[in-house]
């Protein structure tokens, strides 16, 4: 499964517009939920039963288990480094790093099998399915290789399937089982999703089978956290639980509006708030994917921040209305229009940029090489610029911009007691051998910070030591005289909220809005 806890998604295991319906020559098969099929059963109003509408859909839902071979890394011994440690090599106890007589270890391959949903779209054998159902369970443990995938209809027939072609950043994969004469669903119009709209999942929760649940539409264009183009879903109270996920969501009119990928859960079970993929988003890419073409996406090269109460006051602008500018990426089309770390975003290609319509969607949806106009804040000016829409790279090569946390803390002297006193933490100057010391990757001015105060709002926010301030508001801060200057002439303005700009490790960095202490 994919779990989307605060603004985290975990895996849920256990575009233009187009239609992914494929003709068919007069007297073929027709879709299960085709407009003929369906005016006798869809019900009207609140329906007293769903059981002929889930009679008429649930043969095109389909079971899809996986196999997995994963390869475990060998613990090391407990016995390393004592004489119990060589007594067990030569007298044939296996511990830790080699297999005895200073041989390496080869490493465990074991079996794991995860159990997902899909649904056929074609009467030949076509099936639609999350990307993570058939891509395998992530481990620490070692690497995971998918050895079979098989699907099951509801008459409990078996197939191997191979995989068509998926697609990492939508969370989606088009498999192909050897088959013909199947029943088969289409996409809706997910556009005319509405809250309190009732839907029906179908799917595979915790493999017992074929399950069908309703509810309603809770909410749509919900972010979840997953911070790309596609974090944009269909929320439900229908009962989502592992083994759900690639399932469809259909509407009472039978049309898959949306995909079952993920769940809100403390717990791991269904709290009554999924998220499905909407159709609107999922027809364009399935479609691509059948016909082996690929997916393209807008891109522009910035890292962003929604703009939450915290940044909004200390920025002294309205709150979820943009979003703000982290990194801009070198050689990239945003470096190239003169677009900035710390602009703020308001609109793209005359589309407001907001909660609901994020900066990434839009981008996302724009043709590769189109010349867009950008409206952005800096400063408390507003600026337009035009920016060429580049191609987005591979999710993995976007991955690699993350770096890893430093767990050393710095030694040192703490910045001047102005900044303790009205930020609630202890700073200190990055010199290059402190830089070393945090294991910094590439140089950086800062001041970073050594101490902080719990009971401050910076303590509240979640900074911690070895945390580095590259910039207060607009100012890049070289030392930590710097902060402090920066600090104590916000004070004298009477500012509330200050905006930093916060690098932690490797990271890219990030605004936080930190609240001044006595103010």
């Amino acid at each position: 499964m994919r779990y989307a806890y605060a603004v985290t998604a975990a895996m849920l295991l256990g575009g233009a517009a187009a239609t992914v319906a494929l003709q068919q020559p007069l007297g073929a098969q027709v879709a299960q939920n085709a407009p003929s099929q369906m005016a006798a059963v869809a019900p009207r109003g609140a329906p007293m039963s769903f059981a002929d509408l889930t009679a008429k859909l649930q043969p095109a839902v389909v079971n899809i288990s996986t196999t997995q071979k994963v390869q475990v890394r060998q613990q090391q011994s407990p016995f390393a480094g004592t004489p119990f440690d060589e007594f067990f090599k030569r007298f044939g106890g296996q511990q830790g790093g080699d297999g005895g007589n200073g041989a390496p270890a080869t490493p465990q391959t074991r079996e794991a099998v995860s159990l997902g949903s899909g649904f056929l779209i074609s009467a030949d054998g076509y099936i639609v399915t999350n990307n993570h159902v058939i891509s395998g369970v992530p481990t620490d443990q070692g690497k995971v290789t998918i050895s079979s995938i098989t699907v099951t209809l509801t008459d409990r027939k078996e197939y191997k399937a191979t995989v068509v072609a998926k697609d990492a950043a939508s969370d989606l994969a088009v498999l192909k089982i050897d088959a013909t004469g199947l029943p088969f669903v289409q996409f809706g119009d997910s556009t005319r999703t509405r809250v309190g709209d009732w839907v029906l999942a179908i799917g595979n929760p915790f493999a017992l089978g074929g399950t069908v649940t309703a509810g309603i539409v809770s909410a749509i264009h919900r972010a979840i956290g997953n911070a790309g183009p596609y974090d944009r879903y269909i929320q439900t109270d229908a009962a989502i639980n592992q083994g759900n996920s690639g399932g469809p969501m259909f509407d009472l009119n039978g049309n898959v509006v949306g995909i079952n990928t993920a769940i809100f859960s403390p717990t791991g079970g269904n709290v009554g708030i999924g998220f499905a993929i909407p159709a609107e988003q999922a027809k364009p890419v399935v479609l691509a994917l059948m016909k082996g073409q690929k997916i393209s996406r807008g891109y522009l090269g910035v890292q962003i921040q929604p703009v939450d109460d915290d940044i909004a006051a200390g920025l002294n602008l309205p709150k979820n209305h943009g979003e703000i500018v982290a990194r801009v990426e070198p050689n990239q089309p945003a470096a190239k229009a003169g677009i900035q770390q710390g602009d703020v975003i308001t609109k793209v290609n005359n589309v407001d940029v907001t909660p609901d319509s994020t900066l990434s969607y839009i981008v996302a949806g724009l043709p590769v090489g189109a010349k867009v106009p950008i409206q952005m804040i800096r400063d408390g000016k507003t600026i337009n610029v035009v920016a060429t829409v580049a191609q987005r790279p591979p999710e993995e090569q976007l991955a690699l911009n993350d770096g890893d946390d430093s767990d050393q803390t710095p030694d040192g002297q703490q910045a001047p007691a102005s900044v303790k006193n009205a930020l609630g933490v202890s700073l200190q100057t990055v010199t290059p051998a402190l830089a070393r010391q945090l294991q910094l990757t590439a140089p950086i001015a800062g001041a970073v910070i050594t101490n902080v105060d719990p009971s401050s709002d910076a303590g509240a926010k979640g900074l911690q030591p070895r945390d580095i301030i590259v910039a207060i508001g607009n100012r890049r801060i070289a030392s930590a005289a710097d902060a402090a200057t920066v600090i104590q002439a916000a004070q004298k303005a009477g500012v509330k909220t200050v905006l930093l700009l916060i690098q932690r490790g490797n990271r890219p960095a990030q605004y936080i809005g930190i609240d001044l202490i006595g103010k």
